[in-house]
């Protein structure tokens, strides 16, 4: 199996290492720093360098069935072997990592002040919607989420991750916030990503070490996605 090390550091952004598997312009790692890509979050993009070339990395996903971690390339695929160096395009990686964490802040501020559970959500760079459980929204109260989101920006709470036992992380109360639990059954440890005082949540993602890197926040659209189905659409900075 691959060693991920995007888990336990989202900052790691080059790294060595070997290729394991080959096929049709694809490769998987010992290791990787590349995100495949889930919970709405996009896969991260970037280069592989080696003695003999340097081949760009146009896509990264998990097979469901083996676990591997393929890396899709633009070209022929290095030979199984071959050691090689990883380098995420840091930029858009950055910005994924600040929009992540501001949908936790957006989700966390609308679970504390509201109790509304999240139904939805997806993000690219610096632009992020989420839908929610509530029968109106109007104005006001988007501007009232408005401020309450970057007075928790500007609150530089820390962003701590955590791997734990699934009977351990399954104890913390509103661990899952989504109408339906995405966890498999199967899965024996869970990532937990809290918002010190905000938010805690299972997450597998990448996220920036303090709210205060994510910068102001601004609710750029609202709509209606249903009865009791509200749609936030949340920008950034760039």
């Amino acid at each position: 199996m691959t060693e991920l090390l995007y888990p336990t550091d989202s900052y790691v952004q080059r790294f060595e290492a070997v290729v394991t598997e080959a096929i049709e312009g694809s490769v998987v790692l010992d290791r990787t720093a590349f995100y495949p890509g889930g919970g709405g979050q996009p896969c991260d993009k970037g280069y592989l360098e080696a003695d003999n070339g340097t081949w760009t990395v146009i896509g990264v996903a998990k097979d469901r069935e083996t676990g591997l971690i393929w890396h899709t390339l633009e070209g022929e695929a290095p030979a199984v072997g071959t050691r090689v160096t990883g380098q995420l395009d840091w930029a858009r990686r950055y910005a994924l990592m600040r929009t992540h964490t501001a949908m936790h802040i957006l989700c966390g501020v609308i679970w504390r002040d509201y109790g509304a559970s999240v139904t939805g959500g997806n993000m690219e760079p610096l632009l992020g919607r989420m839908d929610f459980e509530f029968e109106q929204m109007h104005k006001d109260l988007v501007q009232e989420i408005e401020a309450r989101i970057n007075a928790e920006v500007a609150a530089a709470r820390p962003v701590r991750v955590r791997i734990l036992p699934r009977e351990e992380a399954f104890r913390i109360p509103d661990l899952i916030r989504t109408k339906i639990n995405l966890l498999p059954p199967g899965i024996t440890e869970v990532r937990t990503v809290e918002l010190e005082g905000l938010d805690l949540q299972a997450d597998g993602g990448t996220h920036v070490a303090n709210t205060r890197e994510v910068g102001a926040l601004r609710i750029v659209d609202y709509k209606s996605k249903g009865k009791i189905n509200k749609r936030l659409v949340l920008e950034l900075q760039p």
